[in-house]
């Protein structure tokens, strides 16, 4: 891989690898009437012997949650804290520091939702009583990845509250983004050094050149939640406008301009299904694909399938957007997950990890990266709307109901933890998303005959 990147005028210059971190898949997810709890579906609520294996690896840092969901199911005040005692009474006995997150791609308990304007403050009583209970933990997530949430749930209508337009997008940002600075508020209240990790997908979107203006579109986008959070969304911000037409309350707005969030640390996740691409030429495409915004249609397909120019996707591009963004507050990723066999994973993490030393030596305050769904997840190929069971392991293959064993990846994760890099005879061979037997014959014929436009707007 050859880089060349221009080190930002404020560089931090840090020394050494960045952190390594860990994660377990942990969403509590409404679809329909359902809610589906990947705790319970990869096993892990019945194994409190993970946590001793993930510290076997060496990580000491663990995106973990106190889930709202299962601690408040029924009302806001009737809370059940059995289970999370336990789990984070084993931490603390391992050594593993907790990143706390409370909503993980949820709309919190079937009391409330994420349209609900009593959302936010009903999450900050919850967060001050979570801190009240575990007042040594310092790093918070009160909400994962909010604007993809939001997309989810309001934009595509494939989570709880099902909403499918830009005005209920848009206020599920609004009142997911309240709810990280009322909840961090009363946070500091019991932990004044509170720190904020708030996670967020990166991606971005290519287009065939008649598609242009929704690539943009999107691309301004996906940057609107941590806008918000970082005071970044005033009168003259493009999705200001929308915001109010939406019905977000100025009052809103202002306070998310207040300021007060710091510190605060970007994480950013970023998946093989990130970035997107837009074609007009939907007869080159797959039915499942085909969609539209009202005006055009098109198909919406993976960037990694088409026939992209070296260096505009992955991991490299995508993270110094972000650092290009947000010069100056520290990054971290997240999630490096790829549902796929244990070499390709072994790939995806080794892109990333190339990625995040290429920019901390360019000067980036990248601070850490995070192996993601340690355990595994189930039925995220169909975002959970589909009951398969549809299992992918992560560094332990630890399906339900099956002796939990590492995998190839555990080994390159534990030497990354004990040394800051590995080698592995699988990183050396190109990814899936590298070879060209990825593009359907069909695809690398019609490319040559439509120029794409690959330089888009931030």
């Amino acid at each position: 891989m050859t880089l060349s990147i221009l080190p930002h005028p404020s560089a931090f210059r840090p020394e050494g690898p960045p952190a390594l971190w860990g994660g377990l898949e942990c969403s509590v997810v409404r679809v329909g009437a359902r809610l589906r709890d990947q705790f319970h579906e990869t096993g892990h609520h019945e194994r409190p012997g993970d946590l001793a294996a993930t510290a076997a690896l060496g990580l000491r840092t663990l995106r973990y949650p106190v889930s709202w969901e299962r601690v408040a199911p029924h009302t806001p005040d009737d809370h059940d804290w059995a289970w999370h005692d336990a789990r984070l009474g084993e931490m603390r006995r391992l050594g593993i520091t907790p990143i706390v997150g409370l909503v993980h791609h949820g709309s919190g308990p079937g009391w409330t939702g994420l349209l609900d304007p009593r959302f936010p403050p009903r999450l900050a009583a919850f967060a001050g009583a979570v801190a009240r209970r575990y007042p040594w933990v310092v790093d918070w997530t009160p909400v994962n990845e909010p604007l993809t949430t939001a997309r989810f749930a309001g934009l595509y209508g494939h989570w709880y509250p099902h909403g499918n337009d830009e005005h209920s997008f848009l206020r599920m940002v609004a009142i997911q983004c309240q709810a990280v600075l009322l909840a961090m508020r009363a946070i500091r209240q019991v932990v004044p050094t509170a720190r904020l990790v708030q996670t967020e997908d990166l991606g971005r979107v290519f287009a065939t050149a008649p598609l242009q203006a929704q690539a943009d579109y999107e691309n301004q986008r996906r940057w609107l939640s941590l806008d918000l959070l970082l005071s970044r969304v005033g009168s003259s911000h493009p999705f200001y406008p929308r915001l109010r037409a939406a019905g977000v309350d100025e009052a809103v707005l202002d306070d998310l301009r207040t300021g007060d969030l710091a510190p605060v640390v970007l994480g950013f996740n970023h998946y093989i299904t990130s970035e997107r691409f837009l074609d007009h030429r939907m007869a080159l495409h797959p039915a499942h694909t085909h969609g539209g915004n009202g005006r055009a249609r098109y198909a919406d397909t993976e960037a990694a399938r088409m026939p992209m120019p070296t260096g505009q996707t992955g991991w490299l591009p995508r993270l110094r957007e972000a650092w290009q963004r947000y010069p100056d507050t520290p990054l971290a990723v997240t999630e490096v997950h790829l549902g796929s066999t244990p070499d390709e994973q072994i790939r995806w993490l080794a892109e990333c990890w190339q990625a995040a030393m290429a920019l901390r030596g360019a000067g980036a305050n990248l601070i850490a990266v995070t192996p993601w769904a340690l355990f595994g997840a189930v039925d995220w190929c169909s975002l959970l709307t589909r009951t398969d069971g549809r299992y992918e392991p992560g560094a332990f293959h630890a399906a339900p109901g099956q002796p939990v064993r590492a995998t190839a990846l555990a080994t390159a994760i534990a030497t990354l933890a004990q040394h800051g890099q590995f080698e592995d005879a699988a990183a050396a061979v190109p990814g899936w998303w590298e070879r060209a037997d990825r593009i359907a014959p069909g695809l690398r014929r019609a490319q040559a005959l439509l120029p794409v436009q690959h330089q888009l707007a931030g």
